[in-house]
């Protein structure tokens, strides 16, 4: 084989493998927080709502995307048990809750989002991850950075419902 013929035969291998492997990766299909709520009031069985609390200037929020929501396990499960939002905690759209229009507020440099600051208790941090029930109710906020392994022994405790039978302690063995 010649120098040529063996260089395009390297580039198609490595073309072929990049490929295969991006067939593997899942991609989470986020939605708005109002094609969730739509969709926990019109499907036959209901899904919690998983919503991820992030801002555009967050570099953590950015690696969590990359690495934790994209890992396969990770996106497989997350699609399955939940509707999945993402939320700007520094949106300006009005936002309806249980009957309340949350609204961007000016503050500082940026400002803040309500919906934001009610979900994460007034503890604006980022990225903060938040579980809900089928019905909407808060089940828990979970500030910072979270790695598959973590990330998916909190978001099983959620989606199998482990939080009605044993509390967090237990059930991680702290």
């Amino acid at each position: 084989m010649s120098a040529v013929s063996t260089y395009f035969t390297q580039i198609s291998l490595f073309l072929f493998l990049l490929v295969g492997f991006q067939t593997h990766a899942q991609k989470v299909d986020w939605l708005s927080w109002d094609e969730a709520v739509q969709l926990s009031q019109t499907d036959a069985n209901p899904k919690k709502i998983f919503i991820d609390v992030y801002t555009d200037w967050c570099g953590w929020c950015k690696k969590m995307d990359k690495d934790t929501f994209q890992n396969p396990e990770v996106a497989s499960y997350m699609k399955e048990n939940f509707y999945m939002v993402k939320l700007d905690a520094e949106g300006k759209d009005p936002i309806e809750y249980k009957g309340n229009t949350f609204k961007f507020v000016p503050s500082g440099r940026r400002g803040y989002h309500e919906f934001a600051a009610a979900l994460l208790q007034g503890k604006m941090s980022y990225p903060t991850v938040v579980f809900l029930d089928e019905k909407l109710n808060m089940l828990s906020p979970v500030p910072g950075y979270q790695k598959v392994k973590p990330f998916m022994q909190i978001a099983r405790y959620f989606g199998d419902d482990i939080y009605k039978d044993k509390d967090w302690q237990t059930y991680a063995g702290k």
